[in-house]
């Protein structure tokens, strides 16, 4: 978790923007309505005094009276467009602008959006098997605790249209493990008789263990291309580890993989863990802020107890 220097630092990050958003939303609030209100105003004033001059069977339609129209109501949706810019342009680069202030704890903060993130390639198609559908949010990287990391949100489907099945729908944790595992070992929830079929066609070539508990044994599956190099992990600190997720992640166990000096921490979750408020809504820290802070700060954790666990089996 941040410091409170860490904290002070990010709260007058969060008043910056906060004064800047409420001007912005200030000038889309009133002073578009207002603008256009008063082009509307005009064009019937200048419509009344075409009135006066025109022939009695002219008025309103004759070419004069439409020519306004036509102007007036260019000039209004220019000026309402022109009065609002700020506000898209602002809306836009609210995530690009809050989440790096947010974050200003991490080292070497970096934000992206809806792109493929640097790590994705690596993770190994055993730990969620086939798709053909990916789709990126939100992607957060730098250094906690001085090991890199790249954390996002991601989900992967197969099939199209309604018929399509949501392979894994959650956060990604992708950071370097302390000792590289030779091969790759994986720990992947147990899956249903279809998603079943479409992983074999990767885990053909992986050898299953077990890791003599029987509820974890019951949850998860294990599989290694290593298997004299994963039995101790599998029966030792991957099984604690593992243990411990079931507790903090109980709705749909977490999965990790280990692929060389790579690790991958999968967290189930539809949460939207960096949603914010819209711009008409003022940034509160307590609220929208903590939240979002405590989250990142339990996965960071999560991550750095995961990618030790290779380094404390050799150790013991």
């Amino acid at each position: 978790m941040p410091s409170e220097a860490d904290i002070a630092g990010i709260k007058r990050g969060l008043d910056a923007y906060e004064a800047t958003r409420a001007s912005t939303y200030w000038r889309v609030r009133w002073r578009a309505p207002l603008f256009v209100v008063l082009v509307l105003i005009f064009v019937v004033v200048v419509g009344w005094v075409f009135n006066k001059v025109a022939d009695p069977r002219e008025q309103w339609l004759s070419t004069p009276h439409v020519l306004l129209y036509v102007v007036g109501l260019a000039a209004a949706v220019f000026l309402y467009f022109r009065e609002t810019r700020p506000a898209r342009v602002l809306q836009r680069s609210y995530r690009d602008t809050l989440l790096p202030i947010i974050f200003d704890f991490i080292q070497d903060i970096s934000y992206r959006h809806g792109v493929a993130p640097n790590s994705f390639d690596r993770l190994p198609r055993e730990t969620v098997g086939s798709f053909n559908r990916q789709a990126f949010d939100d992607i957060v990287s730098g250094r906690y605790e001085d090991f890199p990391f790249e954390l996002y949100e991601a989900n992967l489907r197969e099939g199209s249209g309604k018929g399509a099945t949501t392979i894994f729908r959650g956060v990604i944790v992708a950071f370097e493990a302390i000792a590289p595992f030779p091969g790759i070992l994986v720990a992947s929830r147990r899956a249903n008789r279809d998603v079943g079929f479409f992983r074999g066609i990767f885990t053909a070539r992986m050898q299953l263990l077990s890791s003599g508990v029987p509820e974890l044994d019951a949850a998860y599956e294990f599989r290694t291309d290593n298997a004299e190099a994963a039995r101790p992990l599998v029966a030792g600190r991957l099984a604690q580890a593992l243990t411990w997720l079931g507790e903090t992640w109980p709705d749909d166990p977490a999965r990790i993989a280990l692929s060389g000096g790579d690790g991958f921490l999968l967290l189930p979750q539809t949460k939207n863990f960096f949603e914010l408020p819209d711009i008409s809504v003022p940034l509160d820290y307590q609220t929208h802020v903590a939240p979002m802070i405590t989250d990142m700060g339990a996965m960071l954790a999560t991550a750095a107890l995961v990618r030790k666990i290779g380094a404390r089996d050799e150790a013991s």
